[in-house]
């Protein structure tokens, strides 16, 4: 029978400050539950956007990390398809199987897992955490900043055993996001043009999602220009930096390819960048896909842009459904179809996790790894 363990974790006491290194303890996984010990770890805009833009009080004492891999430490009673020492995913989009969602082939959502109701505060009002005789939350039902966490089955992928943890660990959110929203929501066609804003770890995996799908042009889109040498190991063909122009965004790029793009991706999370990918596809077919995380704002638009026919949807983490997808994104990147390795610019330690968050502020990181638990 699995006992407490203590372990190290980095916790996010309140809104706007450094995460703390604790000691936590991390109660035994109940029925349909998994323990895992995280081995590596991904720090993805979304924890920052909970921690400095959400800052939802209800959603703090929390361990942020959504974006991990690891190995079954230990099993709840009724849980059958995995067994201690599994290379694992945890997931933030629960697949269970049985809803109206998981039934139907259009979507990925779940309606079972923490977001069915409780987006705002980014977690489930239980926990199997304790640090200090207080509650302390699980984001996203992951939280991956913490040596060992406990998921329920619903949201974890097992993966290929030689799969590297520290590698596969992107494809629990970033890499997967812009990757799907490419291929399975866009649905980019062969031949086409592309825009892709922002060009983060989701943006980049974007461009990547382009290329394979087989787009002629691939416009990649930042306003910082040392992205531009890292989009082209990605497939990006092209590269503006709004700031180049005095005029918007999108009418640079009607004007370099006839009247708009075929399809453009939003991978920012700001919805006057949102409006301007939208303005920048093509009127008859354009579609245009927001894909960067935010509830902060309303968007706008003209009708005329949507009657004109153009197509404006959205993509949540690419429209994998998580538990059928992860584990063939890893066989993927195993078989070198799609890349992991080059979004990583940085490897540091759990310790290290504010570092890390101040390199992604900057921007001066795609993606910082952090090994968490030793194998």
């Amino acid at each position: 029978v699995s006992t407490v363990i203590k372990c190290r974790a980095a916790v996010a006491w309140e809104p706007s400050k450094p995460l703390v290194m604790e000691e936590i303890e991390v109660a035994p996984p109940q029925a349909h539950e998994i323990r895992i010990k995280i081995v590596a770890t991904g720090v993805c805009h979304t924890d920052l956007y909970h921690l400095f833009e959400g800052k939802h009080k209800d959603g703090f004492p929390c361990v942020l990390g959504h974006e991990g891999a690891g190995i079954v430490e230990s099993v709840g009673s009724e849980v059958t398809k995995f067994n201690p020492g599994d290379k694992v995913i945890p997931l933030f989009i629960s697949q269970c199987g049985q809803c109206r969602f998981c039934k139907s082939p259009k979507t990925n959502l779940c309606e079972k897992g923490w977001a069915s109701d409780r987006y705002d505060v980014m977690s489930e009002s239980d926990t199997r955490f304790t640090c200090k005789g207080k509650k302390v939350l699980q984001f996203m039902g992951t939280s991956t900043f913490s040596e060992y966490t406990v998921v329920n089955e619903i949201a974890v992928a097992k993966i290929h055993p030689s799969a590297p943890l520290d590698k596969v660990c992107l494809l629990g959110c970033g890499v997967a996001t812009g990757y799907g929203a490419a291929l399975n929501t866009a649905k980019v066609e062969p031949g086409s043009t592309c825009a892709v804003f922002g060009l983060g770890a989701v943006g980049l995996a974007a461009v990547m999602g382009c290329k394979n799908a087989g787009a002629k042009r691939i416009i990649a889109i930042d306003i910082n220009p040392t992205k531009y040498e890292k989009a082209k190991v990605f497939g990006a063909t092209e590269f503006v930096n709004p700031k180049d122009h005095n005029k918007p965004i999108s009418q640079v790029l009607h004007e370099m390819t006839n009247g708009g793009v075929d399809f453009s991706l939003e991978c920012v999370g700001s919805v006057a960048v949102m409006r301007s990918a939208l303005e920048s596809c093509v009127k008859g077919w354009g579609v245009s896909v927001l894909v960067g995380w935010t509830d902060m704002d309303d968007f706008a638009a003209r009708p005329i842009q949507l009657i004109a026919g153009r197509t404006w949807k959205g993509s949540l983490f690419g429209g994998f459904k998580s538990k059928d997808g992860v584990p063939k994104l890893v066989n993927e990147y195993l078989e070198k179809k799609v890349k992991l390795d080059e979004f990583v610019t940085h490897n540091m330690t759990l310790a290290q996790v504010n570092d890390a968050i101040q390199l992604m502020q900057t921007g001066d990181c795609i993606r910082s790894v952090l090994s968490v638990a030793l194998q």
